[in-house]
């Protein structure tokens, strides 16, 4: 088994257990009295008094907060992109969705991951509606994320729904437990990049994915 072939099994076992964590949170969840209660223990241990009149509602706020934030547990990214279009009147070139913001959540604080993502695919015979990707990319956002496992999953999800001849991903993004806490590095970028088919077989392909996103940039 090559180099390539053992990181994508590991990929692909990665993603199996998420989905295993996500099916368990599903049907083993707390009440949203829990929940709230949950809050309130977090207010007072970081000093509050939680009767105070400006927080009485709070923990009923962040709940429902919560559960928009998080909605991408309750949805199913390979449903979203269950329908493709086969009239492409002989397109085979790339499609690139650049720039798609999104607002996650480092799995290891909880505080904001605030990015764009770009999603390219060159397709073989078969598209997908462009809301579809940028809907791919939010299911996969609103979770406890790390931008190394979004970024494949998106990868992964694209190119089992759709296979194409290749999927190209690329994300950046701001992540506040650097720029809020720790070591406080305000405005500093990560950027993480997944390539599959054409894409990583190809240099030209992957060139032209690059040089696409930096059209209308410079």
């Amino acid at each position: 088994m090559t180099k390539e072939e053992i990181g994508m099994e590991a990929i692909l076992e990665s993603l199996k257990k998420i989905e295993t964590r996500k099916i368990l949170a599903k049907t083993d969840r707390p009440s949203r009295e829990e929940a709230e209660d949950a809050v309130r223990t977090l207010m007072k241990w970081v000093g509050e008094d939680i009767e105070r009149e400006g927080l009485l509602d709070t923990p009923k706020r962040v709940a429902k907060a919560y559960l928009e934030l998080f909605g991408g547990y309750d949805l199913n990214a390979e449903e979203v992109l269950g329908r493709t279009f086969e009239e492409v009147g002989g397109y085979d070139d790339m499609v690139l969705i650049r720039d798609i913001p999104f607002h996650s959540h480092c799995e290891h604080h909880l505080v904001p991951i605030i990015g764009k993502a770009h999603v390219a695919y060159v397709p073989d015979g078969r598209v997908l509606g462009l809301s579809k990707v940028a809907r791919t990319v939010e299911i996969f956002a609103k979770r406890m994320q790390t931008q190394e496992n979004m970024t494949a999953q998106i990868s992964h999800t694209i190119s089992d729904a759709l296979e194409p001849r290749g999927v190209a991903v690329m994300i950046e993004a701001e992540h506040m437990c650097m720029s809020m806490r720790g070591i406080k590095k305000h405005g500093s970028t990560t950027v993480t990049s997944a390539y599959t088919g054409v894409f990583h077989d190809n240099p030209s392909e992957q060139q032209s994915f690059l040089s696409m996103l930096r059209m209308g940039k410079e």
